[in-house]
């Protein structure tokens, strides 16, 4: 019985991958930011669960692949936000520029 739980739980997680592979993929380029905001306020509730999983008193097999979704969910927050932090760079007007036209002296 214990055995099934981890083949259904396994089946879940391949599904729910192949399921966001193919939505992610198919969001155009325009909706990066907002997509990705989305994504780190999802990897901040995985941050908190694989935390309580960590922490508590699980088998060590569980607590090493809550270890590792702690790992994966932090470096998918700060990548998220080092990479909308360059985008939003790239939005700002440098100095020199005026609408555009380049200010010659």
């Amino acid at each position: 019985m214990e055995q099934m739980d981890y083949i259904s739980m396994i089946f879940v997680f391949m599904l729910s991958t192949f399921i966001g592979i193919g939505v992610i993929g198919r969001v155009s380029r325009l909706l990066h930011t907002p997509l990705m905001s989305i994504t780190n306020a999802i990897s901040a509730i995985a941050v908190i669960g694989s935390i309580i999983v960590v922490g508590s008193d699980h088998p060590l097999p569980i607590r090493i692949l809550g270890a590792i979704a702690l790992f994966s969910s932090m470096t998918n927050i700060v990548s998220g936000f080092l990479i909308t932090d360059r985008m939003l760079k790239m939005f700002k007007v440098k100095p020199g520029i005026i609408k555009g036209e380049n200010v010659k002296k």
